[in-house]
């Protein structure tokens, strides 16, 4: 499973979003949710981004777990 697909499917379940919530929110068609959440197809770099401002205007800190579960290894272990 995709890094993105987990973050979200993670987020999404322990906030209690759902999939048509966030594909209202971001103003997308919900396949192209449901696609990214069950790990059908990644999401490009600039709809992270999407996903991210939907999620903070819907639950501030769902946006900021989905950016450390998405990102958040990123950066440690490089030092």
């Amino acid at each position: 499973m995709g890094r993105a697909s987990q973050a979200l499917k993670q987020v999404l379940d322990t906030y209690g979003i759902s999939q048509n919530q966030l594909a209202v929110t971001m103003g997308v068609e919900r396949g192209s949710v449901f696609r990214w959440y069950h790990d059908k197809r990644d999401p490009t770099a600039e709809t992270v981004v999407e996903i991210v401002e939907a999620l903070k205007s819907l639950n501030f800190q769902a946006a900021e777990e989905f950016v450390q579960l998405y990102l958040g290894s990123v950066l440690k272990n490089k030092r």
